[in-house]
């Protein structure tokens, strides 16, 4: 009898990319992919733990789906990924009818758990989250959604342990997938149709395996035939050295943008923050990625009320993203994570009122700086890979230019995957509208 499975996914590309890999495990194994939750016997919610709330949400989607399974006999419900990994006892306490927990270096075990699952009755869950310092997951076909981008996760785990990051507690230790698995990945996505490669790791720009170093794989993904463009996310401030600052600007194939997180413009924070640099040396770092890559857009992640934030630290973070400019954010308040360093050494001071407004009075100051820069794109020239039809107007397409900004492009001949040429001529904080050049 053949089965069916549905994985839903939750949080980063990270986790995108490790529920392409567990379909590729189950297929080969004679599972189909089912289309929706309600069809599939399996049902797998593939999630995060990097926030309270989205914890949350996966204990109401379990809820939600309890019924589905009582009504749907032999159906397996399982948890998997980072909340798997840092919540197993909590999971088969809150939600005992779940019958597998299985964290992110236990996939290659999935198949033969979810035939245990199917096959023992009356029994407790199944509990698989032990974390393996050597598990890369090469040699695994991994079933990618047919499409113009896709993902290579080329570095797992994470060994910087900043205090406020569950990360490398429910990932494991750094490791790196070796330079030719890399290349192998990327030729047959460009074989599949793929035009855009996303290189994937916590911190991507730590990658070295045996003599290679992320600049090095950049130039050796660049060479692939049949890609035509090639990304990274996301990369640590302490790992841009001068030669992948040049390497960057030496390949043209890779898209113009860099996501750099900073997560504080204070001093002081970032240093109990254990990350690593101070916010001189980050502003030296964006004065040389300025001066060296000056058509590149700049993102980045900021968080505030960490434990012992004054008004005065987050001062600081505003002047910074002032003077940085930055393209776009990804802006949280703090959220404490169990497990942590913070949690275990800093009460959670910061007040959910004076969180939640300065949070307000950031996204406020970004938002504005977003509008300018994307405004000042306006008569430029960029080049779109377009991704498909724009679910506003059918009419038009959209996709992403170099800078990653997303596109909408007027009605024209031009089908997904094609690169075009055109020219912005309108735009809001968030999207770029174009005409395709003749």
């Amino acid at each position: 009898m053949t089965r069916s499975v549905f994985i839903e996914t939750y949080g980063c590309q990270m986790n995108e990319a490790d529920s392409e890999l567990m379909y590729g495990l189950l297929r080969h194994q004679g599972y189909e992919i089912a289309s929706t939750a309600e069809g599939a016997d399996v049902v797998l919610l593939n999630t995060c733990a990097v926030r309270e709330r989205a914890e949350e949400r996966i204990f109401g989607r379990l809820g939600w789906l309890k019924s589905m399974k009582a009504a749907k006999p032999g159906m397996v419900l399982g948890v998997t990924g980072c909340m798997a990994e840092r919540m197993r006892d909590d999971l088969t306490a809150r939600a005992p009818y779940v019958d597998l927990v299985v964290g992110p270096d236990a996939y290659r075990r999935l198949p033969d758990l979810l035939t245990r699952a199917r096959d023992e009755e009356e029994r407790d869950p199944l509990i698989d989250v032990r974390l393996d310092r050597e598990e890369k997951y090469q040699g695994v076909a991994v079933d990618r959604v047919p499409g113009v981008s896709g993902w290579i996760t080329v570095v797992r785990g994470c060994d910087k342990f900043c205090s406020f990051c569950i990360v490398p507690f429910v990932r494991g230790r750094e490791r790196s997938l070796p330079p030719e698995e890399v290349v192998s990945e990327a030729r047959q996505m460009a074989s599949e149709g793929f035009k855009e490669v996303t290189l994937l790791g916590q911190t991507v720009s730590s990658y070295y395996e045996r003599g290679t170093d992320f600049a090095d794989l950049l130039r050796l993904v660049h060479a692939v035939d049949g890609i035509e463009r090639v990304r990274f996310t996301s990369p640590y401030p302490n790992d841009f050295s001068p030669r992948l600052l040049d390497t960057l600007a030496a390949l043209p194939k890779v898209g113009r943008h860099i996501h750099l997180p900073v997560q504080s413009g204070s001093t002081r924070v970032l240093k109990d923050m254990r990350r690593g640099y101070t916010e001189e040396a980050y502003r030296g770092l964006i004065e040389a990625v300025r001066r060296t890559l000056p058509d590149f857009a700049l993102t980045t992640d900021i968080i505030v009320g960490y434990p012992g934030e004054t008004e005065e630290d987050f001062e600081a973070t505003l002047r910074l993203v002032q003077d940085v400019r930055y393209d776009g954010a990804f802006m949280f308040h703090y959220s404490e994570r169990e497990g942590t360093r913070a949690a275990r050494t800093r009460p959670d001071d910061v007040s959910a009122e004076v969180k939640g407004d300065r949070l307000k009075r950031l996204v406020a100051v970004q938002e504005e700086i977003s509008r300018q820069r994307y405004a000042d794109m306006v008569g430029r020239e960029i080049e779109v890979l377009v991704t498909g039809r724009s679910r506003k107007n059918e009419a038009c397409l959209v996709g992403r230019s170099s800078c990653f900004k997303t596109t909408v492009l007027a009605p024209g001949p031009h089908e997904q995957g094609a690169m075009v040429r055109a020219r912005v001529t309108d735009a809001t904080s968030h999207t770029l509208f174009a005409e395709a050049l003749q």
